[in-house]
């Protein structure tokens, strides 16, 4: 099942979605980790708006917002230059402490 995760308000169909918390200097923290297909037309966006690394995650269905930073990150592709290429990403995003 899907989940819409928005970063600083730009969309994402979230795929293999995880709630979960870490704690840091004793404070407990939201962490959520998901998947999602980055295709050649998004990548630029996508790959901006992730180099940032200063957000505001909102997931409406689990009525959850906070402010975030990249804990954990992959890509099983790294040339989505190519027309028509799609890459899986998988992101780990963890509550500003």
């Amino acid at each position: 099942m899907k989940e819409m995760v928005l970063i600083n308000g730009f969309g994402i169909q979230a795929e293999n979605f995880v709630e979960s918390t870490a704690i840091k200097n004793g404070k407990t923290l939201h962490k959520i980790t998901f998947e999602f297909i980055v295709t050649h037309e998004d990548y630029h966006d996508v790959t901006t708006l992730l180099y940032k690394n200063d957000f505001l995650v909102s997931v409406p269905n689990k009525n959850l917002q906070f402010s975030a930073t990249i804990n954990n990150y992959s890509t099983s592709l790294t040339n989505l230059y190519e027309e028509n290429a799609q890459g899986k990403f998988q992101l780990e995003l963890i509550e500003k402490s």
